[in-house]
């Protein structure tokens, strides 16, 4: 937690300013983000409070199975709003501002999507931190008055962390779970068949290397660039385990496979971003 707030301060904060809103949908990934947002909903706002997991291919596999399960343990309503970014060329271009483009699809939908689901605001699970960092999707949020809980209340993402572990919520240590559509770097038309082979090469690697939390990053001309962590870089060192990757991931329609020795960092394309970037 921030060293000044006390975490029991931060979240009389949040509860209050979820209560203020009255009624709520809350944009709700199963990341730990928004699944904060929701108990919190959940517990200042009651009935009045629904959870609203977008699908499209862009999700990865597992991850509406997860928002289930975790809406139930919550006890908060839910609903599945399914999204249609892919039929706008702006977002399958792939430009750098593209979670712009998807944002505004998701929020689109929640707006008109409101009145049957009875609720006058709309909230997602942005943090402090995240304003550091280069995200489009904010744009599109400000546009749709989209309110950010955690921001008005003060959370950074060690905040939310801490106070769902308080919470007792499973995914308190879960890490960053973006869309599939981040694996491709930008300018690589973003297609349904190349996030399932993306989906598919992640899967496969989690089980073989035995770790969480990596990414399989599509370059130009179906050059898969694998970012690991750096303790299992060695692995990829082995005959037969380099065999396996290069197999796999040939199969699924890579054309080469790389390691990048720098290792697993999140956000890796956004890092090229500069903050001159266009905007629409």
């Amino acid at each position: 937690m921030t060293d000044s707030t006390p975490l029991v301060t931060l979240e009389t904060a949040l509860l209050s300013r979820l209560s203020s809103y009255g009624r709520v949908a809350v944009a709700f990934s199963a990341g730990v983000d928004s699944t904060v947002v929701a108990a919190a909903a959940q517990r200042a706002c009651g009935d009045n409070a629904v959870a609203v997991t977008a699908v499209s291919p862009s999700l990865p596999a597992g991850e509406l199975e997860a928002a289930e399960a975790l809406a139930r343990q919550i006890g908060i309503r839910h609903v599945i709003l399914r999204t249609e970014e892919f039929a706008n060329p702006d977002y399958v271009r792939n430009p750098v501002n593209r979670c712009y483009f998807c944002k505004t699809e998701l929020y689109q939908r929640m707006t008109e999507a409101a009145p049957s689901l009875g609720v006058d605001v709309l909230a997602n699970g942005a943090n402090l931190d995240d304003q550091g960092d280069y995200r489009p999707g904010m744009q599109a949020a400000g546009e749709f008055q989209v309110r950010s809980p955690l921001i008005e209340a003060g959370f950074t993402k060690a905040d939310v962390r801490a106070l769902a572990e308080r919470w007792g919520l499973p995914n308190a240590d879960k890490p960053a779970g973006p869309c599939l559509s981040s694996r491709l770097a930008y300018g690589v038309e973003v297609t349904p068949e190349r996030l399932q082979r993306v989906d598919a090469a992640e899967q496969f690697l989690r089980t073989l290397l035995g770790v969480e939390e990596l990414r399989v990053r599509c370059e130009a001309q179906e050059l898969a660039r694998l970012e690991l962590p750096l303790s299992a870089l060695p692995q990829t060192a082995d005959p037969d385990i380099r065999s396996q990757i290069v197999t796999r991931l040939r199969a699924l329609g890579f054309r080469a496979v790389t390691v990048d020795l720098e290792g697993f960092r999140s956000g890796s394309f956004r890092s090229l971003v500069t903050l001159n970037v266009s905007r629409p």
